[in-house]
């Protein structure tokens, strides 16, 4: 008897692929309108995210943002964009270019929406106008409205990916904190009727190009490609 392949068991939403909603409790957003100073209250662990996570206590109350590199407890940060330290949260219009940043508006207000992975960061490339261009990870360039804020850093936890998992136990559960299937079968190495890849016959599953309305038992290979082949 053939069991639910992993497209079906994922739509299905049984517990291994249904993320504890306690891990996602916690918001990464600043809020509006802060001045004066902020006191980093404690660092956490957060295993739905990539990076240490640091508890601000504000006029605003108390928030919670990605922890940059070299952050201790007990810090001081300002709002107030005097002064360009690493922690500080400033409008983009007030740092200058080359400055390294994360955790940046994407419009006037809204918290901090972009760059929020352990390790990552942007830097303030050119002003230009009513814009300032940002250069992002991904090496293309954003523009940004000057009143949009951001931290000025690095976000820590750059490390996470340079050792080894070693052994497959210890990847099992990483991926089991974030309720992920590990290890993920092969689809063409299973039986024919556990997967529409499967069975030692026409091991070609590439070419498949799964209809629009496919059911999702049949949404397998190619979803809706825009092209296929090699181009030329």
């Amino acid at each position: 008897m053939g069991k639910r392949i992993i497209v079906q068991a994922r739509g299905h939403g049984s517990p291994s692929y249904r993320v504890p909603r306690k891990i996602f409790s916690i918001r990464l957003k600043y809020p509006g309108n802060l001045a004066g100073e902020g006191k980093v209250i404690k660092l956490l662990n957060s295993p739905a995210h990539t990076a240490p996570l640091a508890k601000v206590s504000c006029n605003k109350g108390i928030f919670f943002m990605p922890a940059f590199k070299g952050m201790i407890e007990g810090q001081t940060i300002n709002f107030d964009g005097k002064n360009i330290d690493a922690g500080n949260i400033m409008r983009l219009g007030d740092l200058p270019v080359k400055t390294e940043i994360y955790n940046i508006e994407s419009s006037p207000g809204d918290g901090g929406v972009f760059i929020k992975t352990g390790g990552s960061f942007a830097t303030i490339n050119k002003i230009m106008g009513k814009e300032v261009f940002v250069l992002m990870p991904s090496k293309k360039e954003k523009g940004f409205n000057p009143n949009c804020r951001a931290v000025v850093g690095v976000i820590a936890g750059s490390g996470r990916l340079e050792k080894p998992a070693v052994k497959a136990g210890k990847m099992f559960y990483i991926k089991k904190a974030k309720n992920k299937l590990w290890p993920r079968t092969s689809a063409i190495k299973m039986n024919a009727i556990d997967h529409p890849f499967g069975s030692g016959r026409g091991k070609n599953p590439k070419s498949k190009i799964a209809k629009r309305n496919a059911p999702p038992g049949a949404k397998v290979g190619h979803l809706r490609p825009s092209r296929t082949g090699k181009k030329r």
